[in-house]
């Protein structure tokens, strides 16, 4: 039961967060809307651990040695740069592709991830993880439709965010063998508002009425879909989270039907099968490395 409220929780963020951002595409800048929404998280993290730290008297983490301070700084900063990344080349895509599009291609990331930790860990390349590409890879040709239509950039910036998303996840996974997700959450909030208005500064407009609202939607459930995925961790293996995750797709093709009419049409239903039997093939070879381990 614990398992599927967290998740549930996480599924409903994603799809709030992907509204969020389509209703503010076109009004405001990407970068100002990431810039605002990290602001919104650090004043909600800072009110949390403020309460934690003084009427809970929580303890903090261990303290690690200034070598390990170091060390744990630049994966943050490493992580939180991609992460960046990804975020915006996501709500680019956002204001420009149909909502079920977006998620189909942004579920390319457990692929991108088996490519990245088997040529830069040194990882095993097993027959299960070369089929799980070419079918990730032949699910995304299908969606965009090469030599069809030109590839738009808007797709590509969705599949550069997927690839960036790799190596934050990547990131995240050393992190937590040291740091809370609260920690991580925070980190994420601290290094991204200043990269968010650096690229903002020329562009920014002050956003008013319904914008604000908006924008508080996309702050909080940035920060509510990672927290409740990290809850959900808890009772499962990852693997199983990855498959519970792929529900987004249906989710968020019913939202894009109903309120904003799109039509989810045979390339993407093709596409988007053809990349979860890809992931769900190499849930099964981790599963089986594991059991050998």
């Amino acid at each position: 039961m614990p398992l599927f409220l967290w998740m549930s929780g996480a599924l409903a963020s994603f799809c709030i967060l992907a509204i969020g951002a389509r209703e503010l595409s076109g009004q405001l800048s990407v970068a100002q809307s990431l810039c605002i929404r990290s602001a919104i998280g650090l004043i909600f993290l800072s009110g949390i651990y403020f309460f934690r730290f003084r009427y809970l008297n929580k303890s903090r983490q261990k303290l690690l040695s200034p070598p390990q301070q170091v060390k744990v700084i630049k994966l943050h900063l490493f992580r939180n740069v991609f992460h960046f990344i990804a975020q915006y080349g996501w709500f680019f895509g956002i204001g420009l592709l149909p909502l079920a599009e977006v998620f189909a291609l942004e579920f390319t990331v457990p692929i991108w991830t088996l490519l990245i930790a088997s040529f830069f860990l040194n990882e095993k390349v097993t027959t299960n993880k070369v089929i799980a590409i070419f079918l990730g890879t032949l699910g995304v040709l299908v969606i965009v439709q090469p030599g069809y239509a030109l590839i738009d950039s808007a797709s590509i910036a969705v599949l550069g965010s997927a690839i960036c998303f790799a190596i934050s996840h990547t990131a995240t996974k050393a992190l937590s063998t040291s740091q809370s997700p609260l920690t991580i959450l925070l980190f994420m909030c601290i290094i991204q508002l200043p990269l968010g208005l650096v690229l903002s500064l020329s562009t920014w407009v002050w956003p008013e009425g319904l914008q604000w609202f908006w924008l508080v939607v996309i702050g909080l459930s940035a920060l509510s879909a990672h927290y409740c995925l990290a809850k959900a961790m808890q009772f499962t293996e990852v693997t199983t989270i990855i498959t519970l995750d792929f529900l987004r797709l249906p989710l968020i093709a019913l939202v894009g039907v109903s309120f904003y009419g799109e039509a989810v049409e045979l390339p993407l239903l093709v596409g988007g099968a053809l990349m979860i039997i890809a992931n769900l093939i190499g849930v099964r070879d981790l599963k089986l490395s594991r059991k050998k381990a």
